[in-house]
């Protein structure tokens, strides 16, 4: 039985896809491959890696970064902060709201995901890095003075970075076995 020029088309746009995947799963374990190793590994050829890393890059990438040794850098604490915002507070419009948040979370550099969301009865939710526990009691203190009159309550979970028991450490890599 023969396939029909939908079905060749599907199949070769699933295998298009299955490719982009895979590549970006080496990528997500080590950005720093070369196209040419990549090739290597996924079987293809260099210039296949470097058409589709492009696309990857355009479409999928937000942004390349590196994870350090957070301890090494001086940081001792990772903050994760729930907080549960009131439902008009002051009559602020959501817009504006949502201004004096990006703004306030552009001023400090140590935040490094601040989103809304849901779940233990907060709906809003902060990582941060701090260098030690007066850096964090600050920043605390800072978030409920400038962001009291629209909050319910807050907590954190803080996680002393290089003591205690790890069970895995802070990488997106781990991420590429499950694309």
């Amino acid at each position: 039985m023969h396939q029909t020029f939908k079905g060749l088309v599907i199949k070769h746009y699933l295998m298009k896809q299955q490719k982009l995947l895979r590549l970006v799963s080496e990528m997500l374990k080590n950005s720093k491959k070369s196209d040419r190793e990549l090739a290597g590994i996924l079987g293809v050829s260099q210039p296949t890696v470097s058409r589709t890393r492009a696309r990857i890059e355009k479409e999928y990438i937000n942004t390349y970064t590196i994870i350090p040794d957070f301890q090494k850098l001086g940081y001792q604490i990772m903050a994760f902060t729930l907080a549960k915002m009131k439902t008009n507070p002051e009559n602020a419009t959501f817009e504006k709201m949502m201004q004096k948040s990006k703004e306030w979370v552009a001023k400090r550099p140590n935040i490094i995901f601040a989103a809304d969301g849901e779940g233990f009865g907060k709906d809003l939710v902060l990582i941060s890095f701090h260098k030690n526990y007066s850096a964090y009691a600050t920043f605390v203190r800072s978030f409920a003075m400038d962001w009291g009159p629209s909050l319910d309550n807050f907590e954190s979970f803080l996680v002393s970075i290089g003591s205690g028991y790890t069970l895995r450490d802070f990488d997106l890599k781990y991420l590429a076995d499950d694309i």
